[in-house]
């Protein structure tokens, strides 16, 4: 697999021409989520019953990180997706995993007769299916970020995936996931298809991160018809227990 044996071509920008999903999260929240947006200064973050993803700059200084603690609150353990810098001294990182952002390259998006729209009245269930297969971060007001489709059996939901992130122009796929006890059959493959037919509808594109390790499903996105755009990374970080003063902004006596 390209991704694991280093010979794909993973697409790269000139660096004098960023792209819109260098930085999904800012692109979102200052774009088609700017109704979610939380801000203090130049920070801005999803309600965090909604999503723990928050956008810093794309070069934070002192008194973003300042704005950040402050945001967050004291101690607060805050999570920094796609944040490849150094964090300053007060900071602690308490987690990072090497991540890896995939875009639509041709899939065989289509509808899925099966296939739901899931509604607030879903949200219990749907937490518990992630609570059981852990797919990542999912709140109890992210279906408010966009559709979310599941399958059903005997009246319960053993599968679904949705729309996250939703910078112009695209929408990043989320929220996979399958109850243990029907794994093998496909439905992950045919829900991503069927999100991706409703991205493609809208006049957008696809797009989708996991971690550069879970190999199963990059194979099964590589397979589908994603391609590599950039490798990425998932970090925390737990913010000062004491404010941070920004010395800079403090006039001189």
């Amino acid at each position: 697999m390209s991704l694991i044996t280093g010979s794909g071509a993973e697409e790269r920008t000139p660096a004098d021409a960023p792209h819109v999903l260098d930085n999904p999260a800012r692109a979102a929240l200052t774009g088609p989520h700017a109704h979610f947006a939380e801000r203090r200064g130049r920070v801005l973050r999803y309600p965090v019953d909604v999503s723990p993803w928050l956008a810093l700059p794309d070069e934070p200084d002192a008194r973003d990180w300042a704005d950040l603690a402050a945001l967050a609150g004291p101690g607060a353990e805050i999570p920094l997706p796609g944040y490849r810098g150094e964090v300053p001294d007060g900071w602690e990182i308490t987690f990072r995993v090497e991540g890896v952002q995939f875009v639509d390259d041709g899939l065989a998006a289509a509808p899925d007769a099966e296939a739901v729209r899931l509604g607030p009245a879903d949200v219990p269930e749907m937490l518990d299916l992630v609570a059981r297969t852990r797919p990542g971060p999912f709140e109890p007001r992210t279906i408010e970020l966009g559709t979310y489709l599941g399958i059903r059996r005997a009246g319960a939901l053993i599968a679904m995936a949705g729309e996250r992130l939703h910078p112009p122009g695209w929408t990043e796929i989320s929220a996979v996931c399958t109850d243990p006890a029907v794994r093998g059959e496909g439905l992950a493959t045919r829900l991503i298809l069927a999100v991706a037919h409703g991205i493609r509808e809208r006049g957008e594109t696809p797009f989708l991160h996991t971690g550069a390790q879970n190999v199963g499903a990059i194979r099964l996105y590589e397979h589908l018809g994603f391609r590599l755009r950039r490798r990425t990374a998932f970090l925390a970080a737990r913010a000062p227990q004491r404010p941070v003063v920004d010395r800079a902004a403090v006039p001189a006596p």
